[in-house]
């Protein structure tokens, strides 16, 4: 419980980091560390490697940018293939429970191994906010059972306040049920 506290507050402070940096459609760079701990469920491949879906949470603690001292709670899940592929979606929470929303695509999970993300939206102050990342793990630590650790030092990325999606609302299209 602890390694995914750890890890959604790392990623909740990037989230932080980068929506803060992005003020009136201007790139804003921002670095940050990152820490995450969770869950890692396995299964046996044909390969050297099993496949597995991680489970983690932390924070993400701005080190250089606009929001400095700021942080945000994120949690991730993601897949890793057993092969050459690991991909996921993130949210970062801030402190009045505005959410930051991200994909994730990365080697497979491994110290020194490397990983690209896209801000893809957000809610409340975060609508309409755009951006990318990429960070390599310092270390991953794969503890007792199934238990996870990671952590990143050098997330490094630029945001920016876009246009806010349209809200979605249901089709009204047919009234008729279908058959």
């Amino acid at each position: 419980m602890r390694l995914a506290r750890t890890a959604l507050l790392a990623a909740a402070g990037a989230a932080c980091l980068l929506a803060s940096a992005a003020a009136a459609g201007e790139w804003r760079p921002f670095s940050a560390t990152w820490t995450l701990a969770g869950t890692r469920t396995t299964l046996p491949t044909e390969g050297a490697r099993p496949a597995a879906v991680v489970h983690v949470s932390g924070s993400l603690v701005t080190t250089k940018g606009d929001v400095i001292g700021r942080g945000f709670y994120g949690e991730v899940i993601g897949f890793d293939d057993g092969g050459t592929l690991l991909v996921g979606r993130a949210v970062f929470t801030d402190e009045r429970g505005d959410k930051v929303f991200a994909t994730l695509r990365a080697q497979p999970l491994g110290t020194g191994r490397t990983a690209t993300g896209t801000i893809t939206g957000g809610t409340g102050r975060w609508a309409g906010l755009e951006g990318d990342f990429t960070f390599s793990w310092t270390f991953v630590v794969e503890a007792e059972g199934d238990e996870l650790h990671a952590l990143s030092v050098n997330v490094e990325g630029r945001a920016r306040k876009g246009t806010p999606a349209p809200p979605r609302t249901p089709s009204t299209a047919s009234a008729e049920p279908p058959k």
